[in-house]
């Protein structure tokens, strides 16, 4: 990354470090957010990175965006800055002006109905839709998918959570008016699911780094029979496990970023996902192992992390989703499968 980037990363990493306290991420529990740290991030103009300068924004692009989101996921943040950021980026990317308004986005859903202007139906698992005044989504017409922008006061809200406790809305809209519409390729729309995946393969790959973290210092700090237990086989084990985890999932997440800004992220988005899933489920276990009976009281952290794992691995554009697109991309193809997975073909084309 540049010095610009990395200055940028310091200064949000700094703020998380300095005010998302336990205390901060239970807020959630009881039906509220760090709006303290919301505001901070609007005094700093940090949701403004990937905006584009003539929008008023940095100017930034999607790896700068993506390494915030990992912070986010590291940290566990009560703040909407992932869901506010990505629909203005997926407004951007239509060219529909971001905006100023908290803002939230939905994608991985069956799209509502549009007629002559107007959306009904239903969606299930908004995020932060409580809280935001727009909403980003997605809507058909006579066959026709588009991406609509919609006034989140046209809609009933009723609260629900996911398994972290982060608000995971459902909405009811009854001929609600729209703010803004615009037509999708099958290619934009394929794209906007790429985003959607690595914003949620991003977070995971923070939250990961943490329960590493986290299990590396209570194995250091925990004695038994007179010597840390980091010190015993069967914990090396474990810690070797997520290492190497961690070090798979953050290679992976690199790889797709550096891809996706290139616009070659082919199914390596996908992949990712795959992985990171895996991953989860692994690190949950392990780290769960090394802290054994502390690691799962609500007064120690670490639940913060597996528990969010847990729900964001079931979110979005999730496994199943991405296997039965890389199945259908597969069979359409006129490669083998071993082909597709070495790109050989496309190796001796070039």
């Amino acid at each position: 990354m540049s010095e610009m980037k990395d200055m940028i990363i310091e200064v949000v990493e700094r703020i998380f470090k300095e005010k998302v306290e336990k205390e901060t991420v239970d807020l959630l529990e009881a039906n509220q957010w760090a709006e303290d740290v919301w505001q901070l991030i609007l005094e700093n103009e940090i949701h403004q990175v990937a905006v584009k300068e003539e929008n008023g924004g940095a100017g930034g692009d999607y790896e700068d965006l993506f390494h915030l989101y990992r912070l986010v996921g590291k940290y566990a943040v009560p703040i909407p800055f992932v869901e506010h950021t990505l629909a203005n980026l997926i407004l951007e990317f239509i060219n529909i002006n971001p905006h100023t308004e908290l803002s939230t986005v939905h994608l991985a859903a069956k799209p509502l109905e549009l007629t002559a202007g107007k959306v009904s139906g239903s969606l299930d698992h908004v995020p932060w839709a409580r809280y935001a005044q727009k909403l980003v989504t997605l809507a058909t017409e006579k066959g026709t998918q588009s991406l609509i922008v919609v006034d989140l006061k046209e809609a009933h809200i009723e609260n629900h959570t996911n398994l972290a406790a982060e608000p995971r809305d459902s909405l009811q809209f009854t001929d609600g008016k729209i703010l803004a519409s615009h037509p999708l390729t099958e290619e934009q729309h394929e794209f906007l699911t790429k985003l959607q995946t690595a914003a949620t393969v991003s977070k995971m790959a923070g939250a990961i780094d943490r329960a590493y973290e986290l299990s590396v210092q209570f194995s250091k700090e925990r004695e038994q029979f007179g010597r840390p237990i980091h010190r015993f086989q069967l914990v090396q084990q474990h810690l070797a496990v997520l290492a190497g985890e961690q070090a798979i999932s953050a290679a992976a997440l690199e790889n797709s970023i550096a891809l996706l800004q290139k616009g070659e992220a082919g199914d390596e988005i996908a992949f990712a996902r795959l992985k990171l899933d895996d991953a989860s489920r692994i690190v949950a276990t392990s780290a769960h192992q090394v802290h054994a009976a502390i690691g799962v009281t609500h007064e120690h952290r670490l639940h913060h992390y597996t528990r969010r794992l847990w729900a964001w691995r079931d979110e979005d554009f999730h496994e199943k989703y991405w296997k039965k697109q890389l199945a259908k991309n597969w069979l359409n193809s006129s490669n083998t499968i071993w082909d597709v997975l070495t790109k050989k073909k496309q190796v001796e084309h070039i």
